[in-house]
């Protein structure tokens, strides 16, 4: 708003009405979705490419960031998955013919001789190598060239030893000495352990792939809320269907049952029940009349609605929605630290573990000892890919913003995820946050011998000047009354005092008790009114006209109706809740005790509400502030974990880690019963990750073969390493039927 109407706040932080300052923010026009149309890695979301490509540190395909309300199908998935189909058809001949001397009788033996089936094996392996695992090599290449060791680099070590092993021994098996000839004097082969670690691969990239795509899910089901259509009504009255991009700020639009709201407004005419459900997470249809404000995307129910458009494009709330949801899928928690480390040390760790196990199989182990080394070495390789490592952290966090996303719960980032469980202390403004936000006139009374209708008439006048939500409270309640306010002369604004003015010719102010005795001189018997008033919950003002006190006007702003059942469930939380407002302490107490919160700050300039955040945090408290207005936004982001109301400022929201979509405090609990789930997943997925190579490596590496004679074959280690990302994907997707 501008300067001039903006209220003066007084030395114990109210403003000239006693009320916590709450100024209107003007329409603001957030930034566009810099995310559409860039693509990232899962497991590295810094990495940000204006198109398709592979990720420079672990080699996996960059996927988009806003994925497509289309929900087409990821070309990397259709790839793998026809490389798949083709390695799994030339890798079971291949199979079958490694495996034929094993059978009684070598029955091919008299078919082909044994080095025809050698080159046999060779065409049909080459193929699945070379053409269907070439996508490892040239992440692997990548890998070394970035300076960036990955699963793709062992992947690509592995299949490369044990095929060009092979390759030669085929082509050239006079280069082998007698160390590497098995049975009957044959150089032993591995194009099927080869073949085998390829399909096995491609296997846990097609299933991984797929799963990831689901994580999309809540995205693109918010993508596809958005109608392609709406129906416009010109000056005239014509109506006529337009492309959505074409509805513009000031549109009158026509929205029928059962059809989408276009775009974010308000209501100009008809009364309907609208289902808000999929944006805000409310299961109960919300009645709109004019004036009331409706969503875009959201599911005219059963009235005829005619809106005025207010937002559009990326400006609506259904694509600042989009874009939240889509920048925290992809930002990284704390705890990923500890997997970022690990990794780091991780493949080259297993490059020396791998030259160790071949150097010891191949100086004491059993003959042909140098092929036991490499098969053993390659085990190792194949084993030991840390791709479930890296994926256990972002898997979980993309799927809690998507399922947060349709509770009505935005997560700004992981961070906000990952602290909320940890959170002992909730401040909560007031004013929008605890109450509606729409204060009421809700009591009147005249002394002397002035009408109580005029005094409201002269008091409404005077208020018209300010924007103040109390101000404007009281003039709707004349208005109602149907008392016509009068035009006003001399306005004047006195800083934490109130306002005055000529209205009819008469000296008016209306304001706080220093107000009153500049303007009067005494209060007399109204103090005790008014601070019985203030008991009752109500922001209490003073009025005096021609220099005399005339009364009070009593404006309160009720408690939403799910504040009291979600201050029952955060005190069931074990949280601690905290008030904080500009309010007097009468009121503020009066709404404390009729709520049960455990402490109240009252009379808090806006600017020092950062630092009671500030002080709380100095005692070791972890602090989350609940806020809605711009007086908010420092103190949000002075807490651990800041949460908007959806129902305030941008400012708040930018603000904020967490924005309550709906504005109810009920959002609160279950973010946090969210967050718990989150981290708990987390913590599983790491522990299958971290168990899962510590046992696999050693077993690989063959510690039990003198124990219990066993090894681990270079195919078993592919499909198991395939298996561990698939079972931390599929753990991560159980978020997705969390009880929250």
């Amino acid at each position: 708003m501008n300067q001039q109407h903006c209220c003066h706040h007084d030395h114990q932080g109210h403003d000239h009405h006693g009320h916590e300052h709450k100024p209107v923010e003007p329409a603001a026009v957030p930034a566009t979705l810099a995310a559409a149309g860039q693509w990232t890695c899962p497991m590295h979301p810094e990495v940000l490419r204006n198109g398709p490509g592979l990720c420079p540190i672990c080699g996996m395909a960059l996927e988009p960031v806003l994925p497509s309300a289309d929900d087409q199908e990821d070309p990397e998935f259709v790839d793998m998955r026809r490389r798949f189909r083709w390695a799994i058809a030339l890798t079971l001949p291949v199979f079958f013919l490694g495996m034929a001397e094993m059978f009684p009788g070598r029955p091919l033996d008299m078919l082909v001789s044994p080095d025809k089936l050698r080159w046999l094996q060779l065409l049909l392996s080459s193929v699945v190598v070379l053409w269907a695992g070439w996508p490892f090599f040239e992440r692997g290449w990548q890998s070394l060239v970035n300076r960036s060791p990955n699963m793709f680099t062992l992947i690509a070590m592995g299949v490369g030893v044990a095929w060009l092993y092979s390759v030669v021994a085929v082509l050239v098996p006079g280069w082998f000495p007698h160390a590497f000839r098995g049975h009957g004097g044959h150089v032993e082969v591995y194009f099927e352990a080869a073949a085998m670690i390829v399909w096995l691969v491609l296997l846990g990239q097609v299933l991984e792939l797929g799963a990831r795509s689901r994580t999309g899910a809540a995205i693109r089901a918010l993508l596809g809320l958005a109608p392609k259509t709406a129906r416009r009504i010109d000056a005239d009255g014509n109506e006529q269907d337009v492309e959505l991009a074409e509805v513009q700020v000031g549109d009158r639009l026509r929205v029928r049952p059962g059809e989408k709201v276009p775009t974010d407004g308000a209501v100009v005419d008809g009364v309907s029940y609208v289902d808000e459900s999929m944006v805000s997470g409310e299961s109960m249809p919300m009645m709109k009349s004019a004036g009331d404000p409706v969503i875009g995307g959201t599911i005219n129910a059963t009235g005829s609605l005619i809106m005025r458009a207010e937002r559009v494009g990326s400006d609506t709330l259904l694509s600042q929605i989009v874009h939240m949801v889509a920048i925290a899928q992809r930002s990284r928690a704390p705890i990923q630290r500890l997997a970022d480390v690990v990794s780091s040390w991780f493949v080259p760790a297993v490059v020396v573990v791998a030259i160790l196990t071949a150097l010891a199989w191949g100086s004491i182990g059993p003959e042909p000892r140098l092929a036991y080394a490499i098969v053993n070495a390659v085990a190792v390789l194949i084993i030991a890919c840390p791709c479930a490592l890296g994926l256990a952290t972002p898997m979980s966090i993309m799927v809690a913003a998507g399922r947060g996303a349709t509770e009505g719960v935005l997560f700004k980032n992981a961070e906000a995820i990952e602290v909320l469980r940890q959170v002992d202390t909730l401040i909560v403004d007031k004013t929008g946050t605890l109450t509606e936000g729409k204060p009421r006139l809700t009591f009147v009374k005249a002394t002397g011998d002035i009408d109580e209708n005029e005094m409201l008439r002269l008091a409404a006048s005077l208020e018209r000047a300010s924007e103040h939500p109390l101000a404007a409270a009281i003039v709707r309640g004349v208005e109602a009354r149907g008392i016509k306010p009068a035009d006003v002369t001399s306005f004047d604004s006195l800083t934490g005092k109130g306002v005055s003015g000529l209205v009819d010719g008469r000296q008016v102010a209306v304001g706080n008790r220093h107000m009153l005795l500049e303007s009067a001189g005494n209060v007399g018997a109204l103090e005790a009114l008014a601070e019985t008033r203030r008991g009752e919950g109500e922001t209490v003002m003073y009025v005096s006209i021609d220099k005399r006190a005339a009364g009070l006007i009593g404006v309160s702003d009720p408690v939403k109706e799910s504040t009291p059942e979600a201050i029952k469930a955060l005190h069931a939380e074990g949280l601690r809740i905290v008030m904080l407002t500009g309010d007097s302490k009468t009121t503020a107490a009066a709404v404390a005790r009729k709520l049960g919160i455990d402490e109240v700050i009252a009379e808090v300039l806006p600017q020092e509400k950062a630092a009671t955040v500030r002080k709380f945090r100095g005692e070791g408290r972890i602090v989350a502030m609940a806020g809605d207005g711009i007086n908010d936004a420092p103190a949000l982001a002075e807490a651990q974990v800041g949460i908007a109301m959806g129902s305030g400022t941008d400012v708040a929201m930018q603000s904020a880690g967490i924005t309550l979509v709906k504005g109810d405090l009920r959002g609160i609990t279950r973010a946090r019963r969210l967050s718990n789930a989150t981290m708990k997943n987390i913590r599983q997925n790491l522990f299958f990750a971290f168990v899962y190579n510590a046992l696999g490596v050693p077993i690989a590496a063959g510690i039990l073969y003198p124990f219990t004679g066993m090894l681990l074959s270079p195919m078993l280690a592919a499909a198991a390493m395939s298996m561990s990302s698939v079972s931390v994907i599929a753990n991560a997707l159980r978020l997705r039927r969390a009880k929250i």
